[in-house]
């Protein structure tokens, strides 16, 4: 199981298409206060389907709440354009955490700063500046799916 970690997303179709890649992949998601909408709103819900109820979500406050809750951060990975490490060159492993940011802002300067090793990109030309947030979580997590992958067959 891998852990997505939202930080401050702010377009509900996006979280909502999220939640349902991590019912269908067995991931967490983790959704980091403030967010640019309510959890219950219809856009998150159409995105995710009738996943969102299957979807094991938790929500946190804000950064401080989930770090003092979440402690091992030597499995944290943190998806930014600010680096040159591709991510299929991580070593991931099972219950990892992979953060992303809001899709305005990306994730904060002092995050990338406290964690730059554990930093990662998505390769893209020139000709543009990133993905949408819900396909560069897909990227990333099927990454790391790969690199542990169990049949899923075996898992239930």
């Amino acid at each position: 199981m891998i852990n997505i970690v939202l930080v401050n997303p702010q377009i509900p179709n996006n979280t909502g298409t999220i939640g349902r890649l991590c019912v269908n992949t067995g991931s967490t998601l983790h959704l980091i206060k403030p967010l640019g909408f309510d959890i219950d709103e219809k856009a998150v819900r159409r995105a995710g389907l009738d996943y969102w109820e299957k979807l094991e979500l938790h929500v946190y406050e804000n950064l401080d709440e989930f770090f003092a809750t979440h402690k091992n951060h030597d499995r944290f990975f943190f998806a930014t354009t600010k680096t040159d490490t591709p991510y299929f060159e991580q070593k991931f492993q099972e219950g990892d955490f992979l953060f992303l940011g809001s899709e305005t802002e990306g994730l904060p300067a002092e995050l990338l700063e406290r964690f730059s090793v554990q930093q990662m990109t998505i390769p893209m030309t020139k000709e543009g500046r990133s993905l949408n947030l819900a396909i560069s979580t897909g990227i990333v997590l099927y990454e790391a799916i790969k690199q542990n992958f169990t049949p899923y067959k075996e898992l239930m």
